[in-house]
C-alpha cells in the first residue's frame, strides 16, 4: 500500500503526470493509471516479475570465467587471453560444450536476429558441418 500512497501523493499533491510518475517509480504507465483510477486496489504490488535465468552448460564454469576475465582486465591488452584460450581452460576443467568463432559483424547480426525472436518463437540452428569443424 505504500507505493500506491506514494503514487497518489505524486499525482494529487505534486501535480505530476502519469508519465512522470511512471519514470520516477519504474512502473508502467498502465499500472500507474490503474492504481490511480481504483478506489481501493486489491493488489498493492504488480503481478509481473522477471523470471530467474535458467542454468546453462556454462553456469558451472561462470565463476572460473569471471575470475579469469577480472584477472585479464588488469593485464595489458596484448597479454589478455583470447576466447579460444578461455575455452581451452574450461575444457580442461570438464566443459563438454563446443566453441564456434564468429566475426564481430556476424555475431552482431545473429544477436540482433535472436533478440528480435526472443520469447516470440522457437529457434533451431542447424549446420551441415561436423561437430569438430
Amino acid at each position: 500500500m505504500d507505493m500506491i500512497g506514494k503514487i497518489r501523493r505524486m499525482y494529487r499533491r505534486d501535480k505530476k503526470t502519469k508519465r512522470e510518475i511512471a519514470r520516477a517509480t519504474g512502473l508502467s504507465r498502465n499500472t500507474v493509471a490503474k492504481w490511480l483510477n481504483e478506489a481501493q486496489p486489491i493488489e498493492p504490488n504488480p503481478k509481473y516479475y522477471r523470471k530467474a535465468a535458467k542454468a546453462s552448460k556454462l553456469s558451472a564454469y561462470e565463476s572460473e570465467l569471471t575470475q579469469a576475465l577480472k584477472a585479464d582486465a588488469k593485464r595489458p591488452k596484448k597479454d589478455r587471453r583470447t576466447g579460444k584460450a578461455l575455452f581451452a581452460q574450461i575444457k580442461a576443467s570438464g566443459y563438454e560444450g563446443g566453441y564456434l568463432p564468429f566475426s564481430q559483424a556476424g555475431g552482431a547480426l545473429l544477436f540482433h536476429l535472436l533478440s528480435k525472436l526472443y520469447e516470440h518463437t522457437s529457434v533451431m540452428i542447424t549446420t551441415n558441418l561436423d561437430f569438430k569443424e
